[in-house]
């Protein structure tokens, strides 16, 4: 299950584990204009661990989900 909600500043993407116990906490993703940020609280730590990707680690991720094992470079369109 995920909910999207759009905020003043970055669409907040929270993805909540269904699958079987031990679930794992939920993973918010704050989408901002310059940058998405990931962060999950471990309860290890009692803190929340963050992770901040620029948009183009974030186009490279998202390409790389849908890809075999290998090394691969995106052609990018000059802006």
């Amino acid at each position: 299950m995920f909910s999207i909600e759009h905020e003043f500043d970055a669409t907040v993407v929270t993805l909540v584990d269904e699958g079987r116990a031990p679930l794992g906490e939920d993973v918010i993703i704050h989408l901002f204009e310059d940058c998405i940020t990931i962060e999950q609280y471990d309860p290890r730590s009692d803190s929340t661990q963050k992770i901040t990707l620029s948009n183009t680690q974030a186009q490279d991720l998202a390409a790389a989900l849908d890809l075999p094992e290998g090394v691969y470079m995106l052609k990018r369109n000059a802006d």
